[in-house]
């Protein structure tokens, strides 16, 4: 049987990030792609994730599936946030080595790392302070799945990897007013504040923090490039307790200038106005990307490029004038 044949179940295909990797696949010429929506299947139910690994036996396994959101969004739902990230990513992650699942990835965040971790943040940086209060709950979830994939490899010999992305953006993203991410909030408020004439945007927090954006089709190809990887040529730049690799640019900004940046590609000229009174979050994350790199992948598209096209699906997803 041909690799580009090989069956791969794609947790999460609907969300931003699973969506790119089905395309970048797709793109790549593998066609034996397995994908359920969430009323298909449900993730945090064990007996359905079972049930599911038994009758389709997929051969690799991206598990991009996560219940996701920003500031406010973590700190309005923090028992949602953990609850059902544990669950769909020990169901899956179990039931992968039970049914033989031959190569697993699984997508972190880079919120994993500690509040005031030195940057860049490299992957031995884990578990070494306090994490932000604001997405702790999120956080801890995703550094069990990180330590869920260690430790079927170290005991069963499984081949399952982890990456951890930035903050990422694009098409499919969540628009939401309240919990969604920066970057696209901003896309909505100052598309929505052109449309209205408005004198001014208010933005949370100082604008001081400083961010990485990484476009989601860049990211989809990461993955695939990490999980196409030899197993030995992934474990000779991994370890055995730190075996996540981190996904990024290499790059970031401010608040402030990525405000301005985002009003720019939009066409909003009114003033940008900081609210003081809300919380801004970890003050810098700045990811390492070295070993990314020496494994052969770097990111193509640039932050203007990328939020240009964000700003066309957005507005094509939204169906808002333009």
């Amino acid at each position: 049987m041909s690799q580009f044949q090989k069956r791969i179940f794609v947790a999460g295909h609907r969300g931003m990030v699973g969506s790119a990797i089905v395309r970048c696949l797709a793109e790549q010429g593998y066609s034996n792609l397995i994908t359920r929506s969430h009323a298909e299947l449900d993730l945090t139910d064990q007996a359905q994730v079972r049930a599911f690994f038994a009758e389709e036996k997929p051969q690799e396994v991206y598990v991009a599936a996560a219940k996701v959101g920003g500031i406010h969004a973590n700190n309005s739902y923090p028992a949602e946030f953990i609850y059902s990230n544990l669950m769909v990513e020990a169901n899956v992650i179990h039931e992968a080595w039970r049914t033989g699942v031959s190569r697993l990835l699984f997508l972190g965040s880079s919120c994993i790392y500690p509040r005031l971790a030195a940057q860049p943040m490299a992957e031995d940086a884990l578990l070494t302070g306090k994490l932000e209060p604001t997405n702790e709950p999120y956080a801890i979830a995703k550094i069990a799945g990180i330590k869920l994939c260690e430790s079927y490899n170290r005991q069963y010999g499984c081949d399952f990897r982890s990456v951890m992305p930035t903050n990422l953006y694009g098409p499919g993203d969540n628009y939401h007013p309240e919990n969604s991410h920066v970057l696209p909030a901003m896309i909505r408020r100052f598309h929505e504040a052109k449309l209205a004439d408005a004198p001014a945007v208010v933005i949370w927090g100082t604008g001081s923090p400083k961010r990485e954006f990484l476009y989601v089709d860049d990211m989809a190809r990461a993955c695939v490039h990490v999980m196409d990887l030899s197993r030995e040529a992934y474990a000779a730049h991994t370890e055995i307790t730190t075996s996540h690799i981190n996904v990024g640019t290499g790059e970031d900004l401010s608040i402030a200038e990525l405000a301005s940046l985002v009003s720019d590609v939009v066409g909003y000229q009114g003033e940008i106005r900081y609210d003081t009174s809300k919380p801004d979050g970890t003050p810098r994350k700045l990811l390492d990307i070295s070993r990314i790199r020496e494994l052969g992948w770097k990111p193509e598209t640039s932050l203007r490029e990328g939020v240009a096209r964000a700003y066309e699906d957005f507005r094509s997803e939204e169906l808002v004038p333009s």
